[in-house]
């Protein structure tokens, strides 16, 4: 009777071998099902895909590095995008634009933590947190999280608060030009982020870009009141914060699923089909008995035990070395996946 074999992938691996094989990554019963519509469309704003398989970096370290990276830039633009608004707000003298250009800087200073989340990733695995410091990205992004949450929650509570003490608005074109520089500093740092997130695979990250982008519609809906004050109609500030309040408060709630089913160790089910086509379509492997994947920030974790037709040792290594390129090859993200092989006649 023959020994199971075991076959880890090392942390670095080498990509480096030939493509003389093919798999196909697209399956069925890994395509998720969105809303469509209009309903489609917001859906895709604010809760868009945490990864992208397809477009992924396979270094680690370069992965961290492109993440810093985004939250330098995307930190600059913001700071960029305050200063322009303080302009504004001394030219108009308005206290409420003075408020929310407070409320931008404080906003853009959350890429801190998501930052030293970054750094903190980088570092290696100690004897008590046997598994690396992934995970400080993802408490980054439940933090993130919790932003959003209480900023939705004060604008709520200062539209409710104009909806009974009316305000009058003062110098409206300058408030108008405070919104429009708001909403576009803050959408092309969403684009940034969101964009850099999937490719990398971090939640935390797209979390980021997500509470860049609810900080522009804020703006927006400073924008679309001051319009409506122009027009006539003294409440349309009030009321359209109160409307975006709430659907940025609805729509969170797909971020939160998606932070927390991280931390649950919860995995995209398309992943899970690559990875078990990946190691079905190695030849020697009979059947894939066993399979775990697991996010750890933005690197993927797992284990698999598969069947194999052959019980010589020198045999089984070799299926297990093919498998192991096929995975890599199938989700460029995997940093430690360990592979246990049971031979036939073990499980006959």
């Amino acid at each position: 009777m023959s020994v199971p074999a075991d076959h880890t992938i090392p942390h670095d691996h080498d990509h480096s071998h030939d493509h003389d094989h093919s798999h196909d990554h697209d399956h069925a019963s890994g395509v998720h099902s969105h809303p469509t519509g209009l309903k489609g469309f917001f859906y895709g704003l604010f809760v868009p895909h945490s990864h992208d398989a397809a477009d992924s970096i396979d270094d680690a370290l370069e992965a961290s590095k492109e993440g810093v990276r985004a939250l330098k830039i995307s930190l600059v633009i913001l700071l960029a995008t305050t200063v322009l608004q303080l302009v504004v707000v001394l030219i108009s003298g308005s206290v409420a634009l003075l408020a929310d250009t407070i409320h931008n800087f404080s906003d853009a200073l959350t890429a801190v933590p998501l930052w030293i989340a970054f750094i903190l990733g980088r570092r290696a695995a100690t004897r008590r947190y046997t598994f690396g410091y992934g995970r400080a990205e993802d408490l980054a992004g439940l933090f993130i999280v919790a932003v959003i949450a209480l900023s939705a929650i004060l604008a709520a509570w200062q539209s409710i608060e104009r909806l009974f003490n009316p305000q009058p608005l003062q110098n409206l074109w300058w408030v108008l030009a405070a919104g429009i520089i708001g909403f576009i500093g803050n959408e092309a740092v969403a684009i940034y982020r969101i964009r850099v997130g999937q490719k990398i695979g971090s939640a935390a990250l797209v979390a980021d870009g997500v509470h860049a982008r609810t900080d522009g519609f804020t703006s927006l809906a400073v924008v679309l009141g001051a319009i409506g004050v122009m027009l006539g109609f003294p409440l349309a500030d009030p009321i359209v914060g109160l409307i975006i309040s709430a659907a940025i408060i609805i729509l969170l709630w797909g971020t939160v699923r998606n932070i927390g089913r991280r931390l649950m160790d919860g995995i995209e089910p398309e992943l899970i089909d690559r990875a078990e086509t990946a190691l079905t379509a190695t030849p020697g492997v009979l059947a894939v008995l066993k399979l775990q994947l697991r996010w750890v920030g933005h690197r993927l974790q797992g284990a698999a035990v598969v069947k194999v037709e052959d019980s010589a040792l020198s045999n089984v290594e070799k299926v297990l070395h093919d498998a192991e390129h096929r995975l890599t090859d199938a989700l460029p993200n995997l940093d430690d996946m360990v592979i246990r092989a049971v031979t036939a006649d073990l499980n006959s």
